[in-house]
């Protein structure tokens, strides 16, 4: 399997590896630092380079249980040793929507005991779906405060890794399901917003919640009973 080096460090610009298939219009590497759609994350874009051509990473996803990075070029030929080029401006307004959306889900749990159900993001922008009946009176401007807040607290987010049998007694992760991770996975990745939410995830994030920026609440949508949406965007101040 393609060892996805994100996972252990989200900061990584660049890396070096080794094209193990070619075909049509994507590649299949050894290793990569470009985020692999899942998760209601997108996939990172930018460029492969080796002696001698250059593609643009456009889209990068699991097929069949491979990871094919999908570009718009030149095609390396198989054993080819590339570097890859991830494009941090997008990386790190990503970083910032799935920090963002932690902090939410985080909020509503410990304000209203409330779990997340679903959610979809984009660059700077994203939606939640959470099991609540009816938002309480003044629900927007509450949530976006106390969100806010968990902002300029400056929290610290941390990524470990533990054993499935030490994650399931976890009481924080409980409630993220992890018993709906497949039984083949044995480690489980885990952020953690000290002190505020902790989640088995495999997305990448901020170093600390301060680096989210103003988080505004757009809309709140209901879906029908126990179905309640929060959309929201990102600003830098």
């Amino acid at each position: 399997m393609t060892e996805k080096l994100y996972l252990a460090d989200a900061s990584i610009e660049c890396f070096d590896a080794t094209v193990r298939s070619a075909e049509e219009n994507r590649v299949e590497l050894d290793r990569t630092a470009f985020y692999v759609t899942g998760g209601g994350q997108p996939h990172d874009i930018g460029l492969l380079r080796w002696t001698g051509g250059e593609s643009s990473v456009d889209d990068v996803r699991t097929i069949g249980g491979r990871v094919w990075h999908e570009l718009s070029g030149d095609l390396p030929e198989q054993g080819t040793a590339v570097t890859g080029f991830v494009d941090q401006v997008r990386r790190h307004q990503m970083m910032r929507t799935h920090t963002a959306m932690h902090i939410l889900c985080g909020v509503m749990w410990q304000r209203w005991q409330r779990v997340v159900t679903g959610g979809n993001m984009a660059a700077l922008s994203g939606r939640m779906d959470f099991e609540l009946d009816e938002f309480p009176h003044g629900f927007a401007e509450q949530i976006e405060e106390l969100c806010n807040a968990e902002v300029a607290a400056n929290r610290p987010v941390t990524v470990s890794f533990l054993q499935r049998s030490e994650a399931v007694l976890d009481r924080d992760l409980i409630r993220t399901k992890v018993n709906l991770i497949p039984e083949n996975v044995d480690e489980i990745r885990v952020v953690d917003i000290v002190g505020l939410d902790k989640q088995a995830d495999g997305g990448t994030h901020v170093a600390f919640t301060g680096e989210v920026g103003r988080i505004e609440i757009t809309k709140t949508e209901s879906k029908g009973r126990g179905f309640k949406r929060v959309r929201f965007v990102l600003h830098d101040k």
